[in-house]
């Protein structure tokens, strides 16, 4: 569960922006997530559960917004969706697309306590 990993790095960059900024604690964390990151929702939650015991973002509330995934076609240059990463061109039928979006988890703002 890779998810735990990534928990415990959303922590430890909390707590690090903690110490700079000077807030006490963090109410909602915001995260972009990707179609194509391989994250399970579900199992990110119960991970910062977990991860974020005792820390400023203990009882913090995740709030994921989705970034769909999008890839370009080597061969022809098209732009288009990509749900999974393994999609061929619906332009030319090249395999597989090059994703360009979707492949991200991002932390991009929290929501603090002074």
């Amino acid at each position: 569960m890779h998810e735990l990993s990534l928990a415990e790095s959303m922590v430890q960059l909390i707590e690090a922006t903690q110490q700079r900024e000077g807030f006490r604690r963090v109410c909602v964390v915001h995260l972009d997530v990707g179609e194509l990151a391989c994250v399970e929702p579900r199992a990110l939650e119960f991970a910062f559960t977990s991860a974020s015991a005792g820390t400023c973002a203990e009882g913090a509330k995740l709030a994921l917004r989705y970034v769909p995934g999008a890839g370009v076609c080597p061969g022809c240059g098209n732009h288009a969706a990509m749900p999974t990463l393994y999609e061929c061109c619906p332009a030319c039928q090249a395999h597989p697309l090059t994703a360009v979006a979707g492949t991200q988890m991002q932390l991009r703002d929290l929501d603090v306590v002074d």
